[in-house]
């Protein structure tokens, strides 16, 4: 293998967080900011890009770091060592609520696709790269743009999907329909396009979009509940006018404003 060959758990419900075991000398990527914790005997390095190709020169290491700003993420990654003899761990935590998948990539030929802020670690070794869409339809209107991340290798990787998440097996030919935002990844070989839903009503006030994702088999295909930006529209959408309290729960919110000196009306 050339990815390290690494042991994991899982802990959690809504909030999880996933324990890397390392063997010594074994290391592991992940993105900034997703660190949790570390055993002490852990080595923490800052590198260019993933890490996983040792002998591409400076100018290569650049490039490769380059590309992932087209996913709207660092140049850079951290990588997690294990220096000391014995088992060490080092954890990382997602983002905001739903769940944490592992992904062997051997079991899915070398390659897995997921959305640009799904990725959360990986053995090193494993690639993470771009996967650039050869359609206009799906650049133009399918939520995630004509670039989506792509990991390559035969080690470990896990992804973030927020809220509750499902795992769909396509068969040769069937197709699945989901909104753009709700999908977390797939397996190289689904046929991914954008459909647009059709209709006046639904296309005015259906409230859902003008397009769905069409997924077509054969593959493995990852749904999540939560999307991160309909989390952050929720949330948005709560805050009170003004940064004054709406007064949700009472009866007398509305009135309790004109009494405490809010004359907007």
């Amino acid at each position: 293998m050339n990815a390290h060959e690494i042991d994991y758990r899982i802990y959690g419900e809504e909030m999880q967080y996933v324990e890397i075991e390392l063997d010594p000398n074994e290391g592991v990527i992940a993105e900034a900011g997703s660190f949790m914790m570390m055993d002490e005997g852990i080595k923490m390095e800052t590198i260019f890009g993933d890490g996983s190709q040792k002998d591409q020169g400076f100018l290569g290491k650049v490039f490769g770091a380059g590309k992932r700003l087209l996913t709207g993420e660092s140049l850079f990654m951290t990588a997690f060592y294990n220096v000391l003899q014995g088992k060490r761990n080092v954890s990382f935590a997602s983002p905001y609520p739903g769940k944490i998948v592992p992904i062997d990539l051997m079991e899915y030929r070398g390659k897995f696709i997921c959305q640009k802020d799904a990725f959360l670690c990986a053995a090193k070794g494993v690639s993470v790269g771009i996967e650039f869409s050869k359609r206009l339809g799906r650049g133009l209107f399918g939520g995630e743009g004509f670039i989506m991340q792509k990991l390559e290798g035969d080690g470990m990787a896990f992804v973030h999907a927020g809220g509750t998440l499902a795992r769909k097996v396509l068969q040769p030919g069937e197709t699945l329909r989901v909104d753009t935002g709700c999908i977390v990844g797939f397996t190289q070989d689904v046929d991914y396009d954008i459909e647009f839903v059709g209709g006046i009503k639904n296309t005015i006030f259906g409230g859902e979009g003008l397009f769905f994702a069409t997924l077509k088999g054969p593959g493995v295909v990852y749904i999540q509940s939560l999307p991160f930006s309909r989390l952050a529209g929720r949330v948005l959408a709560s805050l009170p006018r003004g940064g004054k309290d709406k007064g949700e729960g009472s009866i007398l919110g509305g009135l309790g404003d004109i009494i405490g000196g809010d004359n907007r009306f």
